[in-house]
């Protein structure tokens, strides 16, 4: 393999890891929160409520970490809107994840409108920059791509190995699992279950926050209205086609990425096909895939369905 084709190789790679982030944290959390026994369709509201706060405040103080760190604060308080009102509102979880969605679109785009106007130039921010691992960094192809990253994709791996480990390694992973395969067993033996569940929202909101400001404050640097276009969705679509398995959900986020990133060799190649087949190919691959596993992933039989201690 020659110089040229290790780097094309390794470029595309790299471009399909990064697209893969968001989709991959957003995944992870809402994988967590469904082995609950909470769905959340809202991980759209979610990721756009990180991606806006974090922007709005990395621009006005010029600190990135800080605006990182409200993102996922911005995140956690929705997410627990949701969750007040799917565990103890006992309402219908799939509306009020889409009326969340719908809510911080609407929010969003007109609190951007109240603080910039309507201008042709977008206001912008300076993205946080890569860290090179030393001697790692260097090996062919899969050194820039695994060890040549910024700050939240290190983390990303961190945050995939670590919930496989809870999930799957500890007593409270057999208890979160638990509370969405047999609440009442969990409540007969002793634990609760709902604080289980808000816990888990928490963390799901959280780790949502976080994947929005990974496209603002990283990926583009500025924000627009629909900033996420879809890619909550297409994270609900990894956690279904990963089952639920956090190293499952990377993987299909990763595949969704690299669709995406061949968008990008096309276009820098010349090739004269319409863009507008590219914009739409990540989720005519997430449908498509989706189509395939039907039938091969089980939901956990308390999916969705408030826990209701009184009743027997």
């Amino acid at each position: 393999m020659n110089a040229s084709s290790i780097i094309a190789i390794s470029a595309f790679l790299y471009t399909a890891l990064r697209l893969a982030v968001p989709i991959t944290l957003a995944g992870i959390g809402e994988t967590i929160s469904e082995k609950s026994g909470v769905l959340n369709i809202g991980i759209e509201g979610l990721m756009l409520i990180g991606a806006f706060t974090s922007f709005i405040i990395t621009f006005y103080t010029q600190n990135v970490f800080l605006g990182i760190l409200l993102g996922v604060v911005s995140g956690v308080v929705i997410s627990l809107i949701h969750a007040v009102l799917s565990i103890h509102g006992r309402g219908d979880q799939t509306v009020i994840g889409l009326s969340i969605n719908f809510l911080v679109l609407g929010l969003t785009s007109f609190i951007f409108l109240i603080f910039f106007g309507k201008s042709t130039e977008l206001p912008s921010i300076e993205t946080i920059g890569t860290s090179s691992i030393p001697v790692l960094s260097q090996i062919p192809i899969l050194g820039k791509v695994l060890f040549q990253q910024d700050i939240i994709v290190y983390l990303m791996f961190i945050l995939l190995i670590g919930s496989w480990i809870l999930i799957f390694k500890t007593e409270w992973g057999v208890q979160l699992t638990a509370a969405g395969e047999n609440p009442r067993a969990v409540d007969n033996a002793g634990l609760n279950v709902n604080r289980i569940r808000y816990v888990v929202c928490a963390f799901n909101g959280g780790i949502c926050g976080l994947a929005g400001a990974y496209m603002s404050v990283v990926q583009f640097g500025f924000f627009i209205e629909n900033i996420t276009a879809g890619r909550g969705y297409i994270a609900l679509a990894a956690v279904t086609l990963g089952r639920r398995n956090p190293v499952g959900v990377f993987l299909a986020a990763l595949l969704i990425g690299a669709t995406e990133a061949v968008q990008y060799n096309f276009q820098s190649s010349g090739i004269q096909i319409p863009s507008q087949f590219f914009t739409i190919l990540p989720y005519i691959v997430s449908i498509v895939v989706l189509l395939l596993s039907i039938g091969k992933s089980r939901d956990p039989k308390a999916l969705a369905q408030p826990f209701i201690r009184d009743e027997r």
